[in-house]
């Protein structure tokens, strides 16, 4: 063992400088020696340990960036406290260079394959020491660096989960406010259901009925462009106008100028580009008759009553108009249709029908909606058998587009 100490680069420096070390041998004599070369070094703290069990004490509570660890001692061997540690995932990251005379080596590699990082004869010299060190403490900040990594990386996962979480049950209830806001299914003295599925947590379809004097039961649906919550807000308060009747100096019992006061109030120049379909018909029970428009929207599908025979007649009531909201003052012109007992009328948007077909990749037209609802559109599950006509077309997955439909049986 020399006393001459090689020059260091100055990182090398200062990971030497800045390092705590711990040294253990049950030999005071070669506790000092190590300490002095270390010191030599430029190891600023150094600590000492007689043995295993004391070694393993101190670890526990203070931190360390490599250890020096005899093999032979009392009480706790080196090998012993080395088998300690790797149980330990905690201990497991200190760096360990076990002391070895010649005669050692087979039980340095055994250390070695225990979990120790390198080893060291005792009979170095400082350039050996000082590698061995280094080597030791710089692996040992990168294993930290790396840790430190792992637990950002885990705390940012966990932050990530608990605001998705948040934003999932904050999702879920617009959800059922949405919901919330449709009318309720009716019996008397028309029978009304719907079928509603948006495409997202959030759709930009909407719908509603209610009576507006004792004679005229409007009912209408409306299909904002795009999905999320700027179109399901939109939605949301275009159909709280419709419910309340809230469009000045317009009667409701009047399709066409319904739709040209909900287009005036709804441009899309003042909702950020956005702007939506809408169909609305006024049925007036003393007349049977139904007077109805559209902006842009899918015609209704008025279905007869069945003849002798169980057939149906189906009739589209579409009416000429331009999509809501895209120019003021839009005159929209309303079509009058009689409605004989035993009929029933379905409102909805083009998500129940342009539906891609996962064979063939052809999309669904109003035709095939139209003949599968002539069979079952007076059935109690027809609309809920549609929705899993769609989703049968579709394939796994959510629908492509918001899935709306009121059906009115008269």
């Amino acid at each position: 063992m020399t006393d001459l100490v090689p020059a260091a680069s100055a990182t090398s420096q200062s990971l030497l400088a800045s390092a705590r070390v711990l040294v253990v041998d049950d030999s005071r004599l070669m506790r000092l020696a190590l300490i002095r070369s270390l010191r030599e070094l430029g190891v600023e703290s150094v600590a000492e340990a007689g043995n295993g069990l004391e070694a393993l004490e101190r670890i526990r509570v203070e931190e360390f960036d490599v250890m020096l660890l005899d093999i032979e001692m009392p009480v706790m061997s080196g090998t012993e406290l080395l088998l300690l540690m790797k149980s330990e995932p905690a201990l497991g990251r200190l760096p360990v260079i076990v002391i070895s005379s010649t005669e050692q080596i087979d039980t340095a590699v055994k250390c070695i394959e225990a979990g120790a990082e390198d080893y060291l004869p005792k009979t170095y010299n400082p350039t050996l020491l000082r590698a061995r060190v280094t080597s030791s403490i710089d692996k040992k900040r990168l294993r930290d660096l790396d840790a430190q990594r792992v637990r950002q990386l885990q705390e940012e996962k966990e932050l990530l989960e608990r605001t998705q979480k948040r934003l999932d049950h904050e999702l879920d209830e617009a959800f059922r406010y949405v919901r919330s806001s449709f009318p309720p299914p009716q019996n008397s003295p028309l029978k009304v259901d719907w079928f509603y599925q948006p495409s997202t947590e959030l759709g930009g379809d909407a719908f509603g009925y209610h009576w507006i004097d004792k004679d005229h039961f409007a009912v209408y649906l409306l299909d904002v462009c795009g999905h999320g919550v700027g179109a399901c807000l939109l939605a949301v308060t275009a159909i709280n106008v419709m419910r309340t009747q809230a469009l000045a100096g317009v009667d409701f019992r009047d399709a066409g100028a319904v739709l040209g006061g909900i287009s005036n109030a709804f441009l899309c120049e003042k909702h950020n580009d956005m702007y939506f379909t809408f169909w609305y018909g006024v049925y007036h029970m003393p007349t049977r008759q139904l007077r109805h428009a559209s902006g842009g929207h899918p015609p209704a599908l008025l279905l007869g009553p069945a003849d002798a025979q169980g057939q149906r007649t189906a009739t589209q009531l579409r009416a000429p108009g331009l999509i809501v909201g895209v120019m003021e003052d839009i005159e929209y012109e309303s079509e009058t249709i009689d409605v004989p007992e035993g009929s029933t009328l379905l409102v909805l948007c083009d998500g129940c029908f342009e539906i891609r077909s996962i064979e063939d990749g052809s999309e669904g037209t109003f035709e095939d909606f139209e003949a599968f609802m002539l069979h079952s559109g007076t059935k109690p599950t027809g609309l809920s058998d549609l929705f899993d006509w769609g989703r049968a077309r579709h394939g796994e997955g959510p629908l492509d587009d918001d899935f709306s439909l009121v059906r009115v049986s008269f």
